[in-house]
């Protein structure tokens, strides 16, 4: 366990050195200017030289003078306490998402490289990551050759949407959809939870955000971090640091989120329903069902092709048996590459200018709203289905209709213990958790149809 109290006192020290590391060079200039004058006065007063030795023993004086205060001004230390103090406090939010990441361990697996990335591009005169190259949604492929960073070369994933795509050809290929076969109504289920992006999309209109920023920013009550990096990078990519750290932070705090809502809108016997244990799924229909899925919804929503097509690719390596190496690749070592690169570049376009403005506090207050709708419209939908079902559902699943998977089918699990110890749901949470991963595959695709 890490401790704290060292952690501060280092930081501390960090500071006090920064501090020392300023002042010492303009205090031994001062010095200098002080020494220096007192010699030329005490030389005039006494001998005019004759030679050129004491002149450039002067000289040499002064230009290591000037060199000092020059290296001192040019540094991102000096930088960062004179004229670029945003900056500053970008590497202290930085900071402060590693500890979570580390400490709390709050989506590490994104949020530890996204925190970096942000570290990096707010480092003063570093030229890690350049956003005037993208500004203005085209390229200029000359301009980018001769002044592009490290990052700026990692981010065209992001721009040209490669990232997001290929993560999820690894979550579908480690996704069971096998309960959402057994069970089709977690469908429907999954669709409902997907009425937080939507309700706060209309309320982020309401606030003043532009259509393809509202729709970025109604995306993070799907719960899918990649689907959200994917849809900002298209319609809004100037949000995309605030967005991704939204969505990913918000997803690690499921656990917090939901809960109260999930008792609030349900009674002590609802919690306790008891649901039949699911079916077996053969073989064959965990074949079928990414093919026959990846047609349909193509047919539909065609904007949700990419996204649900890549999902459904990992699915079918998953369960055709025949291509195991592909498999595991895609799980393992494929996964873990494009998200370690995802991360700082989506961290990397967090800079001081665009992050620490009035929009990213509404984004993160719009964020906790889009959950909330999310949980609520599963847990009613799944209420409403109770009027008409012989089979009563327990409403807690329906809040795992978002696509964090599986942490919300886990809350579901664990909410239902609380109420009746002897209580199973995870399996049957996790049909509309998986519905929950297409359903706002194609929300994307409908915003991206309407507002891109």
């Amino acid at each position: 366990m890490i401790d704290m109290k060292s952690i501060k006192k280092v930081f501390l020290l960090i500071f006090v050195l920064a501090f020392l590391i300023i002042l010492s060079p303009l205090i031994n200039a001062k010095s200098v200017n002080s020494a220096d004058n007192k010699q030329i006065n005490t030389t005039e007063q006494t001998v005019v030289p004759t030679d050129n030795s004491a002149n450039s023993a002067q000289d040499k004086g002064f230009d290591v003078k000037e060199n000092l205060i020059k290296f001192t001004k040019d540094s991102g230390i000096y930088s960062l306490f004179t004229t670029n103090w945003k900056a500053l406090i970008m590497i202290i939010v930085s900071c402060f998402l590693l500890y979570l990441a580390i400490v709390k361990q709050y989506e590490p697996l994104l949020l530890l490289p996204i925190a970096f990335g942000m570290l990096l591009s707010n480092m003063p005169g570093g030229g890690m990551f350049t956003p005037e190259l993208f500004a203005e949604g085209k390229i200029q492929w000359a301009d980018f050759f001769a002044k592009a960073g490290l990052v700026d070369y990692l981010y065209l994933g992001v721009k040209f949407g490669i990232y997001p795509c290929l993560i999820f050809i690894g979550i579908g290929a480690m996704t069971d959809f096998g309960p959402l076969i057994a069970n089709p109504k977690s469908l429907m289920l999954g669709a409902a939870a997907q009425l937080g992006i939507f309700i706060t999309y209309f309320i982020a209109i309401a606030l003043g955000f532009l259509p393809q920023e509202a729709g970025s920013i109604g995306i993070i009550g799907g719960a899918d971090g990649p689907t959200a990096i994917y849809l900002t990078s298209k319609l809004a990519p100037h949000l995309l640091g605030a967005i991704a750290i939204a969505a990913y932070s918000y997803m690690a705090l499921i656990p917090v989120i939901q809960p109260p809502i999930m008792r609030a809108l349900t009674t002590s016997k609802e919690r306790k329903i008891v649901m039949k244990q699911l079916r077996t799924v053969s073989k064959k229909e965990k074949i079928i069902f990414p093919i026959v899925i990846a047609v349909v919804t193509s047919l539909i929503v065609p904007s949700a092709t990419t996204l649900i097509g890549c999902l459904m690719l990992g699915n079918l390596l998953r369960e055709a048996g025949v291509v195991e190496r592909l498999s595991k690749m895609v799980q393992n070592e494929l996964i873990n590459i494009v998200t370690l690169l995802l991360g700082i570049s989506v961290g990397a376009t967090a800079s001081a200018e665009v992050f620490l403005t009035e929009q990213t506090i509404k984004i993160i207050v719009l964020g906790v709203v889009a959950f909330g709708f999310g949980t609520t419209g599963g847990v009613l939908i799944a209420k409403f289905m109770n009027l008409f079902s012989k089979e009563k559902i327990n409403p807690l699943i329906g809040s795992a209709g978002i696509s964090a998977v599986p942490m919300a089918a886990r809350v579901s699990q664990a909410e239902g213990q609380k109420a009746n110890p002897s209580n199973f749901l995870l399996m049957h949470a996790m049909g509309p958790n998986v519905a929950g991963v297409i359903g706002s595959a194609i929300a994307a695709g409908l915003l991206l149809s309407f507002l891109g």
